[in-house]
């Protein structure tokens, strides 16, 4: 048994660039999935509109805790190999892409219908009108609620280390296990995890000011 101090202060340390590599993988993975999703959730086409709301409906329907749990622990009764950064990192971003789906899904449909009729009257393909007109839109739109969602991929690494995955709360136990000092151990993680998001949300907010002021105009 030994004490808390700075040697294990820094292997807690260490592990948050697991964290931010892990919450990047899942941002990145949920995005390009989600904005498909999101996509077929606008179209007027009913397979992908039926596709895509049974994906939401299942990855926001059950929890992120489950789902690292089928993952993992399911692959190898399907005769699959699979380590903890795939199984949490597939996990990641299929959660994240069902919630950015739907984040984005609301900012394309917050594009006024005048703008689609524009576009229209112009004899643009429908992918030129998204690509032109509305989706720039919906960016500006989607970044307040997309930069506060990212909070949420952030701390939701931490169940990764259910599975092995050695990321900040898994770093913790390891220590806890070692220095039976569990006040210090885990308000060290807390703190780890409040420097890394409170940038996130303070910025979130800014973007929503921001934006709200632009509209008062």
């Amino acid at each position: 048994m030994r004490t808390f101090g700075f040697p294990e202060f820094l292997f807690i340390l260490e592990a948050a660039q697991w964290t931010l590599a892990l919450s990047a993988i899942a941002f990145v993975g949920g995005a390009i999935l989600g904005l498909i999703v999101a996509l077929a959730r606008t179209s007027e086409n009913r397979a992908a509109l039926f596709a895509s709301g049974v994906f939401i409906q299942v990855f926001q329907g059950t929890p992120l805790l489950l789902q690292l749990f089928l993952i993992f622990f399911g692959a190898p009764v399907l005769g699959l190999d699979i380590n903890p950064w795939i199984a949490a990192g597939a996990a990641l971003i299929l959660n994240s892409a069902a919630f950015l789906g739907e984040i984005w899904r609301g900012c394309i449909q917050a594009i006024p219908r005048g703008q689609w009729e524009a576009a229209m009257a112009l004899n643009l393909s429908y992918t030129a009108r998204l690509r032109d007109v509305v989706l720039p839109q919906a960016f500006k739109i989607a970044l307040p609620p997309t930069v506060g969602y990212v909070v949420q991929i952030i701390k939701g690494t931490s169940l990764a280390a259910i599975i092995g995955f050695t990321e900040i709360t898994r770093a913790g136990q390891i220590i806890n296990n070692a220095t039976f000092q569990p006040l210090e151990v885990f308000s060290t993680v807390a703190a780890l995890y409040f420097v890394i998001c409170w940038p996130l949300s303070l910025l979130a907010a800014h973007m929503e000011r921001r934006r709200a002021r632009a509209l008062a105009r």
